[in-house]
């Protein structure tokens, strides 16, 4: 390989244009073994909006009806690489029509005629490998009705993509940009006609791969539920073309995928999408049981014990995900979040009770927001989070986590119909002396949540900390605030004369949380941060504020279901109508 006098992302750069160059020599693949399936659906009302000139990609929106995403001046890096992952292909095929099959060819080729030979930003192995995918998903599609001069530029594009990722995948940062690289040259080789010496290296370094990133108990360092779930579609994606191929399928893969579902599973909420935890959101709308059937594996979460570092409650039509781990570190530190001990409650198919959510995609201050906290459902100590952050590179890089909790303890419990987390961590014990503890219950029926959160001094220099934080607060105690984030579709309001709040979902359900301790009540503003939105969601949150004003500290509260769905239909016609 040629040596490039060059380190960190510009040497990259100079590589792939290395790659490309070299792959545009590359014969055109000789057809297709198999018709390939589609497998990567996207959604209907993307489609549509993609067909009126809507175009929303990296959370920029474009207004360019009958252009093609290539004719539009890029207004950021997220536009530009989502539009060259090729994804929106997946939503046009959701529409189907013979419109969609149109707008869907010919935007494909037009990006063949501009940068089909090397150019452009896309030319990386991680897009290079979703857009592959996705042009064989839905290469019948794309072709149907078409000849020769349609056909052939398409397959000589799929000839100099794949071996294009056969040279660079090694290039690739290791983890979920290598699996997909790795995913897109075996899917690719084993598809096309006169691609397959590609396969052999790429399958044995996908195992390698497998065995490096998927801990024993199926877990990824990032602790990133999404990322999880990314990774598990990669590794069906590319057992189900090795077995469409006939061949055999490495024990390593299946060991794998095998040791992930149940950690998947414990991650999914009652309404299908994922916790949202250290960078990662919901998931697309049956990204999850999509994935899991593929797996085709029974196997269920554990009753007691962590999954990846969270801790699961189920109960009724109520399900609570708690992050009861040590924060991600090392590489991982940089998208990790302070969100130890906080949780998420989902009832039926409305979330209600979330964390903020990753801010990425609407900038370094959005991010940066998202990390903190104060943007999760749990306590927080002084306007300080559990996790200090130290300087990024630059302004825009992202700051590591770091100076977290070094111990974090948790159990759960079943006695007499309820169910029970008892969770701890010492992330202000460094500044303040102080333990943070939350002992949460859920009863059988799921439609009461009782929550308790300490704030302790345990050892004489503890107590030492804390004294000499209170003298820095002139003795009138730390502030503290246990956190609720909301939904957005939740309406919070205070109740009984401001000692209670009623949270409203719209299926009906109205929840009410109660507190009995020496706390300030109050609904105050928030934000969801959805990844694909335009901007920030407004939200609500539920605040119990305090003062710690001695070596022990307790907060009472309780969440309880008064009202029900008055119609037990009525989510699932609001899901379709949405």
């Amino acid at each position: 390989m040629v040596s490039i006098p060059f380190s960190g992302p510009r040497r990259l750069r100079l590589l792939y244009r290395l790659h490309a160059f070299v792959a545009v020599r590359a014969r055109a693949a000789g057809g297709f073994r198999y018709a390939p399936e589609p497998r990567t659906v996207g959604e209907a009302a993307r489609g549509r909006q993609l067909l009126a000139g809507n175009l929303l990609f990296g959370g920029h929106l474009v207004e360019a009806p009958g252009l093609t995403p290539w004719d539009i001046d890029p207004p950021g890096p997220g536009f530009a690489a989502e539009a060259q992952g090729f994804t929106w292909l997946d939503d046009l095929y959701a529409v189907g029509d013979d419109r969609a099959r149109e707008t869907a060819r010919r935007w494909t080729m037009d990006w063949i005629a501009r940068f089909g030979a090397g150019q452009g930003p896309g030319w990386t192995p991680q897009l290079t490998a979703r857009r592959v995918i996705r042009q064989i998903n839905h290469a019948l599609f794309l072709l149907r009705g078409q000849g020769r001069d349609v056909s052939e530029p398409f397959y000589r594009a799929l000839g100099r993509q794949t071996t294009f990722l056969a040279r660079s995948w090694r290039a690739t940062p290791p983890g979920l940009p290598r699996i997909e690289a790795l995913t897109g040259t075996i899917h690719a080789g084993l598809s096309l006609l006169g691609m397959d010496d590609h396969v052999g290296p790429a399958i044995e370094a996908l195992c390698r791969e497998a065995e490096t990133v998927i801990t024993d108990r199926g877990g990824v360092p990032s602790r990133n539920p999404e990322e999880l779930l990314e990774i598990l579609t990669l590794l069906n994606w590319a057992v189900l073309a090795i077995r469409a191929a006939e061949r055999p399928v490495p024990e390593v893969l299946l060991t794998a995928i095998a040791a992930i579902v149940p950690n998947l599973r414990a991650l999914r909420h009652a309404d299908g999408g994922l916790a949202r935890f250290h960078g990662g959101g919901r998931g697309g709308f049956g990204r999850v049981d999509q994935a899991l059937a593929d797996a085709a594996v029974r196997a269920q979460p554990r009753r007691h014990g962590l999954h990846m570092g969270y801790a699961r409650l189920v109960a009724g039509r109520t399900t609570l995900i708690l992050d009861a781990g040590r924060p991600p570190s090392g590489a991982c530190a940089v998208t990790a979040h302070a969100s130890t001990l906080a949780f998420e409650l989902t009832s039926g198919r409305r979330p209600l009770i979330v964390n903020a959510g990753s801010g990425r995609s609407f900038g370094p201050d959005w991010r940066r927001a998202g990390r903190i906290t104060g943007s999760h459902s749990t306590l927080g100590l002084d306007l300080w989070s559990s996790s200090r952050f130290l300087p990024g590179r630059s302004e825009t890089d992202p700051e590591p986590l770091a100076e977290g909790p070094v111990k974090v303890d948790y159990e759960i419990t079943s006695h007499d119909g309820i169910a029970r987390i008892e969770a701890s961590h010492d992330g202000y014990r460094r500044r303040f002396g102080l333990l943070h503890g939350r002992t949460l219950d859920l009863t059988h029926t799921g439609r009461e949540l009782s929550g308790v959160d300490f704030l302790a001094a345990l050892s004489g220099g503890d107590k030492a900390l804390f004294d000499t934080a209170m003298d820095e607060h002139a003795l009138q105690g730390l502030p503290f605030a246990v956190r609720f984030h909301l939904h957005p579709e939740a309406q919070a309001e205070l109740d009984l004369g401001g000692r209670a709040v009623s949270i409203a979902l719209k299926s009906g359900e109205v929840w009410v949380l109660r507190h009995d301790s020496a706390c300030d009540l109050a609904v105050a503003p928030s934000v969801y941060l959805e990844t694909g939105r335009l901007r920030p969601r407004a939200t609500q949150q539920v605040v119990l504020s305090g003062r710690a004003m001695s070596y022990a500290t307790q907060v009472r509260w309780s969440l309880a279901k008064v009202q029900d769905t008055p119609n037990a239909t009525r989510d699932l016609a609001a899901v379709n109508a949405e």
